[in-house]
């Protein structure tokens, strides 16, 4: 089981950074610290953003690395 209690303090903040952009992406309006109040939609919407920012990302680095 993994723990964000391990994340250095950058890779903290850039995660951060990654999951609020993806939220505006998808019109999801997330405030620092606890977002208890979000519908399961909402979170999803931000997660599956989040893994198709991730996938597009790889797949252009191996375009790139050919």
């Amino acid at each position: 089981m993994s723990s964000n209690k391990n994340i250095v303090p950058e890779e903290r903040e850039a995660l951060n950074k990654f999951k609020m952009e993806a939220a505006s992406e998808v019109g999801v309006n997330l405030k620092q610290g606890y977002n208890g109040d979000l519908t399961s939609k909402q979170a999803g919407s931000v997660g599956g953003q989040m893994v198709k920012k991730m996938v597009e990302s790889y797949e252009n680095s191996i375009k790139t690395n050919k």
